[in-house]
């Protein structure tokens, strides 16, 4: 599974990488990013309470 931020939407409220810091982390710019080629196996729960509760819903997993 593969994990895309939109980021020109995101609002760098940091809720993505408190939820799943496996994947996503603040970037220089303030805004969200993803630092995985691939979602861990273990993480794909975590990844997708990331992606429900992003408030701009700008993540989204694909397989």
């Amino acid at each position: 599974m593969k994990a895309f931020i939109d980021q020109d939407g995101c609002i760098g409220c940091g809720l993505c990488a408190d939820t799943c810091p496996s994947v996503f982390q603040m970037g220089d710019a303030g805004v969200a990013e993803v630092y995985v080629d691939e979602v861990p196996e273990g993480d794909v729960s975590a990844a997708e309470e990331a992606r429900d509760s992003c408030p701009v819903s700008v993540i989204s997993l694909e397989d």
